[in-house]
């Protein structure tokens, strides 16, 4: 059986506000942020003018993960945060 990609503020971590800068970049659901990643996300946040924190990165990694993001182990943050800041640096 075939599940329908949830809507973005059914995801842990995506309040209204959230689910709106992530219109604002292109991803409508569940699907379209697996698809482009946490990383890429954020990085595309940043530059559409709201900037993007750590804690967005990984509020966004947590929805893709389907867990709140302070149960994402630390190693996984680290790991993610140090993608997200080559990739925003090389911009």
């Amino acid at each position: 059986m075939v599940r329908e990609p949830r809507e973005l503020t059914e995801l842990p971590n995506i309040g209204p506000t959230l689910a709106e800068e992530l219109s604002k970049i292109g991803v409508q659901n569940e699907q379209h942020l697996k698809k482009l990643g946490s990383v890429d996300a954020a990085v595309r946040i940043s530059y559409a003018g709201r900037g993007a924190c750590y804690n967005l990165l990984y509020a966004l990694e947590g929805a893709i993960r389907n867990v709140r993001w302070h149960l994402i182990p630390k190693a996984d943050r680290e790991r993610i945060k140090r993608r997200f800041d080559r990739k925003r640096g090389a911009l």
